[in-house]
Formats: C-alpha cells, structure tokens, sequence
C-alpha cells in the first residue's frame, strides 16, 4: 500500500517515535512541580520549546504548545481579535483559508464583527496588493496561510506582511502545511502549526505571539503556557514534536528536491495519459510534494475508492466525497472543476517506484469510473435547434457529462440549457467551458433548480 496523503497527517517520524518512548519515563510529572520529577518534566518542556522555537525562528516564551493546530487557530485569532477590540473589529482572511480559520471568521462575523475574504487566482494565489485593499482603520487582524493544503501554492506572506506592518496590522500565518519545509518569510505577528502535519504526534499545535503583539487570551485560562493554551501538557507528544520537527528540517533541502522532481513528473504525465483532466495550484510557487488534479466525468469518492483498491491513498477535494455534497471552497474560490479531483501528497521518503506504478495505474482506474458512470463518447449528430439537458436530481458529475454527450448535437453558436439543482453545477459547469474551449453564457432562475446556458464555440 502507497500512502500519498501526507498533507492530512504524515507517517510518524522514527525520531518521533524515539522521542516519544524515551520521554515516557522521564515527563511524565508536572512540570509545574519543584521536585526532583518534576523539574526534570520542566527540563523536556523547556528543551522541547526551545527547539521548536529555532525551528519557528522566534523566542521561546513567544511559543506555546496547544492541543492541536485547529485549537492554535482559534485561540490565536480570538486572542488578537479581542487584543485588539479598541482598534476595531474587521477581520481579513483569503477565500483559500483551512476550515478552522473560515470557521474561527464566521463566529467573529456572527458576532457582530466585519469579515473581508480575498479572492485567489486560478493558481489558488493571493496578491499583495489585494491585501493591501481590504485593510481598513478598524482592521484588528489579518490571517494568510503559508501555502495551501489542497493544491499545495504558496502564497506571498512576506510582502503580505510588509503591507500589514506598515498599516499597524498584525498577521496570523497558518504554517501548518509549510513549517516542515523551513521558516516562513516575513514580518509576521502570529503563527500557528500542527506536528501531524511533518511527522510528529497528533495532538499538538504550536501558537506564537510575537512581544509586542497586543493579544488577550479568551475562555478559562490558568497558569500553563502563558495563560495561552489551558490544561495539563502532553510532555511526551510535545518532545516528540520537537524532535521530529528539526528532525525533518535537517532532511528538508535534499528530500524537497527529489520530491519536487516525483511531483513534477505527475504534473506532466497525467495529462498525457488521462484525457479531459486539469493539474490545479501553481505550478511554480508550491510545496514539493503536493500536486491536485480534477478528472471531467469522475465520480471522485467513486475514484478515491478505485485508487485505493489498487494500493493507493489519495485525498479529494471533489463535491463528491462522502464528507460534504458541496465543492471544496479552495477549487471554488480557484474558479477549477471540483468534480474527479485528486490530491496526491507524498511523504518524506516515497520511493520513485511507487510513483510510477500510481501512473500506470491511474489511467485504468478512471476509465473503469467513466464507463460506469456513463461518460460520453464523440458526438456525430447535429441539430438545429437549442437542447435542454434535464439534470435535476442528479450529483455531480452527471449533469457536466450529459452536457458532454449533447454538445456536438446542437451547431456552432447553438446554445444548451442545462437544468440543475446540483450546487457543484455552478462551478463545473464553467468549469467544463474552460476546458473544452465552449461558452459559458450564464444562469438564470428556472421552475426547479436553476439553469446553466452554453453556447457551443467549436
């Protein structure tokens, strides 16, 4: 079995492992305590912040340890939101944003507060200058992740922070796809990163406030980790997270350029053995060893499930999985086909064999999907008039597939209407016309659901 998901939770690191065992004897008191085993447990808590502290390149009492990386988004930006109330309540955040910040902007906003989103090109990218729009007087916090854990482009944080530190803006940077790899650039206020995202245990994030960042803490809080991350610490997990965090930073250099290398060779073959497909992310500036594709006419749970069948675990941020009838928001905010999508993360370590054979496989396990689902074959008739495809009722990718079986039916600058109550239609749809060089018209409202106009090009 390949494992090619490393962007939801890398294989734990031998050194974590290591670490973790051998902490196990010797943290497990209260490091709070001033006996003996006690100020020994404070010793591998100190040890263990300071490590990961050079690794953040911040002090050591800037960072606290936490129960997760979603924990450290949310106190982090309730801590800088409510430090900062006097200044205002806007909030910025890109449309490309993990869950846990969306979800952190949609509480702030629930309660009264302002929530700017910043759009991202087809590549998944923030601009500066986009940033440097959105801020307002009242603007208290701005958030930009380092790089994106769909598609795995890299976003512009240092001039980002260039721009918030001129307008007195402090900037949350969500690392956890990236501090594997190194430090992130730039003047940044906060930062929050998760272990299980570069081999270490789950179970811990890491949250640092800059001095000088005005922050209050919210909720209960007590005496551990500066008031900031409340709660009895998990010594063991935490001196393994450290570990295998310089651990992987000494790897880093040489395994980021083989892995660029296996990615950049799914990047180029893909298109060439799988027709209808488009590599999503910028092919430029991403992380090594991230690539994303979307397949027309797949069923992507349907696929995953084919891939995995065959030895592979892959991920989907397709509207299909089994998790969410609704597109991923980053292919949504991209502007690329959702449906068929595939998210191939590979860890430290992946040997060249194993890519190949996903290669060889991969062909096979989307014609088996699209010959179950139906997928169209060239068309050869054609008729005069405007054809109505009634989709209603059916999931992605169904209604795009059966506008592909009747496009060549209708002449050049003929028009098919396709009915629709599918909301991954709305980006798909487009989508499709990208692809295959049609016309997108636009929507309008029908009886039931709503229906999507394309104009045959070519």
């Amino acid at each position: 079995m390949s494992y090619f998901d490393a962007a939801s939770a890398a294989p734990l690191h031998p050194v974590a492992r290591q670490a973790f065992q051998a902490s196990l004897d010797e943290g497990w008191a209260d490091p709070a305590r001033l006996y003996r085993e006690g100020r020994r447990a404070r010793m591998l808590l100190d040890a263990a912040r300071e490590a990961a502290a050079e690794a953040v390149d911040c002090r050591p009492d800037e960072l606290v340890f936490t129960s997760s990386g979603t924990r450290a988004v949310h106190s982090g930006i309730a801590g800088a939101l409510a430090g900062r109330r006097r200044v205002g309540r806007h909030l910025i955040v890109s449309a490309v944003e993990h869950s846990s910040v969306l979800h952190s902007a949609d509480v702030h906003e629930a309660g009264g507060g302002a929530v700017t989103q910043v759009g991202v090109d087809r590549g998944g990218v923030v601009t500066a200058a986009a940033y440097g729009a959105a801020l307002r007087g009242d603007t208290a916090l701005a958030c930009l992740q380092s790089a994106n854990h769909e598609v795995g482009s890299e976003q512009p944080v240092g001039a980002v922070a260039e721009l918030c530190r001129e307008a007195g803006v402090p900037l949350l940077v969500d690392a956890a796809q990236s501090l594997g790899w190194g430090r992130v650039e730039g003047d940044w206020s906060l930062l929050t990163a998760s272990a299980h995202k570069w081999g270490g245990p789950s179970g811990v994030g890491l949250l640092v406030v800059r001095k000088g960042v005005r922050f209050a803490a919210q909720g209960p809080v007590d005496e551990r980790e500066s008031g900031r991350a409340a709660g009895f610490e998990n010594l063991p997990a935490i001196v393994a997270a450290a570990a295998s965090l310089r651990a992987v930073r000494a790897e880093a250099a040489q395994e980021a350029i083989r892995l660029r290398e296996l990615t950049e060779r799914i990047r180029a073959r893909v298109p060439e053995l799988v027709s209808d497909v488009e590599v999503v992310g910028d092919p430029v500036r991403r992380l090594p060893g991230i690539v994303t594709f979307s397949c027309l006419y797949v069923d992507g749970e349907t696929l995953l499930h084919e891939l995995d069948r065959a030895g592979f675990s892959v991920s989907s941020g397709s509207s299909c999985t089994s998790s969410t009838l609704t597109p991923s928001h980053v292919l949504k905010a991209m502007g690329v086909l959702s449906e068929g999508n595939v998210r191939v993360s590979l860890p430290l370590g992946t040997p060249e064999e194993d890519v190949d054979r996903f290669l060889a496989v991969l062909p096979g396990a989307v014609a088996a999907v699209r010959e179950k689902l139906g997928a169209p074959a060239p068309a050869t008739i054609v008729r005069e008039d405007a054809l109505v495809v009634d989709a209603l009722g059916k999931r992605c990718p169904i209604p795009v597939i059966e506008l592909a079986k009747v496009i060549g039916e209708v002449p050049v600058g003929g028009t098919v209407r396709v009915l629709s109550d599918d909301e991954a239609a709305r980006l798909d749809i487009p989508a499709w016309c990208e692809m295959r060089g049609q016309r997108y018209v636009g929507e309008e409202p029908a009886d039931r659901g709503t229906a999507y106009l394309v104009r045959r090009v070519s």
